[in-house]
């Protein structure tokens, strides 16, 4: 089966919606997404997830089922430098990076900051999520591999946010959440798609064939969005620093 995990389109963070430019991303993934033949849609609660889909959805005739853990991941913990709550995907490479937890898709929840906040749980919601997806079309969870009962070529999309897809991410591949956060981006509409591999049989595993695909913008000269990213040099101000 194919899992294709979307983020939504440039987003008016502060109406929960998209901006112009946003829709016009949005149109164009459509595009792309509608010439698929697609099993089951899936979407976050939140407006510019669920504004992004349904350019889509429309174009297809199709409706998507609305699942709360694919929100934008909301787990917040506290920061002592700052002394307030914040969000737990976004520290500074000189924080996080001198943390040996972090590199470890074990212990990454252990470091006393997400510990505190009890990032886990949040985390369990999603994993649970998904394997619940997958089990439903056909591969169950055993280890850190899925047991192929069904074995398809189903197509599923989920529409979704990017932290929330690094932590879908971490769990079908075995990857910390915390390197996908910081060393990753997955521009608005960027297509990320995972196929299944059974190469022995009832033996499955998931293999990215693309991660922050955005083709769908090139092909049509459209410039990608900025969003989820930070200056690529410190003296460009006109880019975002926090």
């Amino acid at each position: 089966m194919k899992l294709l995990i979307i983020r939504h389109a440039d987003p008016d963070y502060e109406n929960d919606t998209l901006t112009e430019k946003g829709w016009k991303e949005a149109e164009l993934l459509s595009n792309r997404i509608s010439a698929l033949d697609v099993k089951e849609f899936y979407v976050s609660p939140l407006g510019r997830a669920r504004d992004t889909a349904s350019v889509t959805l429309k174009k297809m005739n199709r409706t998507a089922e609305v699942l709360p853990w694919l929100r934008e991941f909301h787990a917040p913990v506290y920061d002592e430098k700052l002394g307030r709550e914040r969000i737990c995907w976004d520290f500074l490479p000189e924080d996080w990076t001198i943390i040996d937890e972090y590199y470890n898709k074990n212990l990454w929840h252990m470091a006393p900051v997400m510990k505190k906040g009890n990032v886990i749980l949040e985390a369990k919601k999603v994993f649970e999520g998904i394997d619940k997806i997958l089990e439903k079309n056909g591969y169950v969870r055993e280890g850190n591999l899925y047991r192929a009962i069904n074995p398809n070529r189903n197509t599923i999309v989920l529409f979704c946010h990017f932290a929330v897809e690094c932590v879908i991410l971490s769990h079908l591949l075995g990857i910390s959440p915390v390197v996908l956060w910081h060393g990753f981006c997955a521009l608005p509409t960027s297509v990320t798609t995972l196929v299944t591999e059974e190469r022995r049989k009832g033996i499955a595993y998931f293999r990215m064939l693309a991660f922050g695909d955005i083709s769908h913008l090139y092909i049509a000269g459209e410039e990608p969005s900025f969003s989820g990213r930070f200056c690529e040099t410190y003296d460009n101000f006109d880019e975002r620093h926090d």
